[in-house]
């Protein structure tokens, strides 16, 4: 959740993403093609959906949990809090080509061993259209082989606000994942870090000097759901 995975723009972006921790240890690398573009952090809302399906299937008992989700866009357009008009189903279909194309490569996980993986966060997807009506029947999606796997993992979960899907901007969303993932666990202190090395954390295009002018904006709005932020 505080790894630079996702575009934060809405714009197409095709420069990649580059980011190596400050000690070296873990690495990503995340690039676009011109014809889709780079996910984006609303594109991950579909996993969020999808993770949050599959978790739910295995606290019911399911034990082979299938990598491949059927479902209807509606559900899924409404789960995320997402309008259901014809452009919706549009827009859905633009995000999973988005969640295909995207190539991750990366060596996080799994831990104590050397290992760099490439994959893509969607194997495919599929939609099943009326010739008649034009409208969809039902969806499809296989998930890669590392996000099913980070599903499985203990701990590899962190449950999230549904005011989460309510939050419009990119650098809001993120940064409310890096809150979700350090400030939960770190007690009435609360987690503090660097201007700097959270502008590296954001893989956000642009200068640092142009990240820091809309980090304190959204320090002085103060209004991501759970959280109190604030500049020392």
């Amino acid at each position: 959740m505080e790894r630079p995975f996702f575009s934060l723009a809405k714009r197409k972006r095709l420069k990649p993403i580059e980011y190596t921790s400050p000690d070296g240890t873990i690495y990503v690398k995340v690039f676009a093609t011109p014809q889709f573009g780079m996910a984006t952090i609303w594109d991950a809302d579909i996993l969020i959906w999808a993770s949050s399906t599959l978790n739910n299937m295995r606290n019911n008992g399911y034990n082979d949990l299938p990598r491949t989700l059927q479902f209807q866009a509606y559900d899924v357009l409404k789960t995320i809090g997402r309008d259901t008009g014809g452009r919706d189903y549009q827009l859905l279909r633009d995000a999973l080509g988005r969640l295909q194309a995207t190539t991750i490569r990366t060596n996080i996980r799994p831990k104590g061993r050397k290992k760099e993986r490439q994959f893509s966060w969607i194997e495919s997807w599929s939609d099943v259209v009326d010739e008649k009506t034009g409208k969809s029947l039902g969806m499809s999606l296989t998930v890669s082989d590392w996000f099913y796997e980070g599903i499985l993992m203990d701990g590899g979960l962190l449950a999230i606000d549904p005011m989460y899907f309510s939050i419009s901007g990119g650098r809001e969303r993120w940064l409310y994942r890096v809150a979700r993932k350090h400030a939960g666990a770190a007690g009435p202190e609360g987690f503090a870090i660097p201007l700097p090395t959270l502008f590296e954390k954001s893989g956000a295009e642009g200068t640092y000097r142009r990240f820091k002018f809309e980090m304190l904006a959204i320090l002085e709005r103060n209004d991501i759901p759970n959280f109190e932020l604030r500049l020392e």
